[in-house]
């Protein structure tokens, strides 16, 4: 594995570590004042009673400042790519395009696929070729993405543009009382910061960038800069994706209005939790449904805390033309006891001089770290050693956090469903209990990491067999 070397940290640095440190400041450029761009829903081409989705990945100009075309790689768009709309049951092949001067991977995250169709470091495909994703969708309703997963390159390209968000629904969902109309009352927001220079995208992270993970100075939603959306006096669904490299989001509307998470990143929650506040860290995902019934003229901002920025300003302008009254029951969730767990797997991320590692060792495309076997119940620890945050990803399947920081009362009511990220700050740690189900392979890995992009480029993650 080829990764950029490290200088040892300095007692400055060290110190930098503790307090934090400081973007890098741009001169002001004037930002387009647009409508929330809402991502085009693709829908695919039937053959054979396959559903074919193609996507084009491509370099591209987009406008995020007036006059400016910025340099971006984006999938069928300028930036970002469509969403895909898919059903529990449907065959599908998703097919992508390379259209770039490089290699790459593109992986659907969180999707209960094959090893084989899961878009990782093992499935790379050159300028020129096609990498077809094909599969039966096997999972309950939930938000899901794409993005790249190409070894030691998937933070610059994720930050280049390319991202996109896949739907799934399932008869549960559709029975259920809630706004379905895409880009009306089911609105989808994809959360990213960004570092500009002279207009163009700037991705040149320091030593000290990459310890705690590439933060930027400007933040976008769904690829413009404060955009506003006009939307009905009505229960509002947002789908929400922290689609950041390494940000850690706190949200919040600026009137401190409640909302209710309905969903985490793989499925409902069993009933609705009310909220003023929800944190994302990178590759989370969440929905959530905010009335806004009693609203009508007024205008309220989604908001991050942690930087006090505007994400988007959204404009309660409209009659309501639909109706939705949320469920106080969303779903039943399978649930596995503790007790019947065969086994516990520790995971230890940590690091020292630079090197990013999991169980003490960085990533080695060559080399498989765990063999978990299929329909086995068992705990996961995972213990973050550094003084900086990272968050644990999992490919293959979902799981279901039984403990924080030791103790199973500081589980949160909204993380109590199907995750496939968890955060875990600085000297934490959680433990999930999981089961690897449907797919085996002797030879094909899946992958576990900090999804936190600069540490998982620079060697915090692993592979494991479902054997």
């Amino acid at each position: 594995m080829q990764r950029r070397t490290f200088l040892a940290l300095s007692s400055v640095t060290a110190l930098a570590l503790v307090v934090g440190y400081k973007t890098k400041v741009k001169a002001p450029i004037t930002t387009v004042k647009n409508a929330l761009p809402i991502p085009v829903l693709l829908h695919p081409r039937k053959r054979d009673d396959v559903s074919h989705y193609d996507l084009n990945i491509q370099e591209a100009k987009h406008t995020f400042f007036e006059g400016i075309l910025t340099g971006t790689y984006a999938i069928n768009s300028t930036y970002l790519g469509p969403t895909l709309l898919m059903q529990n049951g449907d065959k599908v092949s998703v097919n992508y395009t390379n259209n770039l001067q490089e290699t790459i991977t593109m992986h659907g995250h969180g999707m209960h696929v094959p090893p084989s169709m899961d878009g990782t470091a093992h499935q790379p495909f050159a300028p020129n070729q096609i990498f077809s994703a094909q599969y039966t969708v096997n999972q309950k309703a939930c938000t899901n993405w794409y993005h790249p997963h190409t070894m030691d390159k998937t933070a610059p390209q994720v930050y280049q543009g390319l991202a996109g968000l896949i739907i799934i629904e399932d008869e549960e969902s559709k029975a259920l009382d809630l706004p379905k109309r895409y880009g009306v009352d089911d609105i989808p927001l994809i959360l990213q910061d960004r570092n500009f220079s002279n207009g163009q995208i700037d991705y040149e992270p320091s030593m000290m960038d990459i310890m705690h993970g590439y933060t930027s100075d400007t933040f976008i939603t769904n690829g413009a800069i404060e955009p506003t959306l006009d939307v009905e006096a009505k229960e509002i669904r947002f789908r929400i994706l922290n689609g950041s490299n390494s940000s850690v989001y706190t949200l919040g509307f600026s009137n401190g209005r409640s909302f209710k998470q309905i969903a985490t990143d793989n499925a409902f929650l069993e009933a609705p939790i009310a909220l003023t506040k929800l944190t994302l860290s990178p590759a989370e995902r969440a929905e959530i449904v905010v009335d806004l019934s009693d609203a009508k003229g007024e205008s309220i901002v989604l908001k991050e805390y942690n930087h006090n920025k505007t994400f988007v300003t959204i404009n309660i302008s409209q009659d309501a033309t639909v109706q939705t009254t949320l469920p106080s029951k969303l779903t039943t969730l399978e649930k596995f006891a503790v007790k019947t767990a065969v086994r516990t797997r520790p995971f230890v991320l940590s690091g020292m001089m630079g090197n990013f590692e999991i169980n003490g060792k960085s990533m080695d495309i060559n080399r498989i770290d765990e063999r978990v076997p299929l329909g086995d119940v068992e705990i996961w620890e995972i213990r973050n050693d550094m003084m900086v945050d990272h968050n644990f990803h999992i490919h293959a399947t979902h799981f279901m956090l039984t403990e924080r920081n030791g103790s199973e009362a500081k589980v949160p009511a909204n993380e109590k469903g199907y995750k496939d990220v968890v955060y875990i700050p600085a000297n934490e740690s959680v433990k999930f209990i999981v089961k690897m189900v449907d797919y085996k392979d002797t030879t094909v890995p899946y992958m576990y990491h900090c999804h936190f992009l600069e540490h998982e480029d620079a060697g915090m993650m692993g592979q494991f067999l479902v054997t």
